[in-house]
């Protein structure tokens, strides 16, 4: 609905995805929407996005992800 920010690639070819960056001075079409993060398998034959469930205790209210990266040890 609101596009996402970024993405890094494992190798394995998982995707991870953030979205929901609001920025001063654009146009939001979700104001009141929390950031979320997305996993993608592009591995699957027909992949999709999925929204990952953020835990307990974290301020969603003001998760405004701009960038993502990994680390893989």
């Amino acid at each position: 609905e609101v596009g996402s920010e970024d993405i890094d690639i494992l190798p394995n070819g998982l995707a991870f995805i953030s979205s929901g960056l609001k920025y001063p001075g654009l146009k939001s079409f979700a104001p009141d929407k929390p950031g979320e993060i997305y996993l993608m398998d592009l591995n699957e034959d027909y992949p999709r996005a999925v929204e990952l469930r953020i835990s307990r205790g974290f301020d969603l209210s003001s998760f405004n992800p701009h960038g993502i990266s990994t680390y893989v040890d």
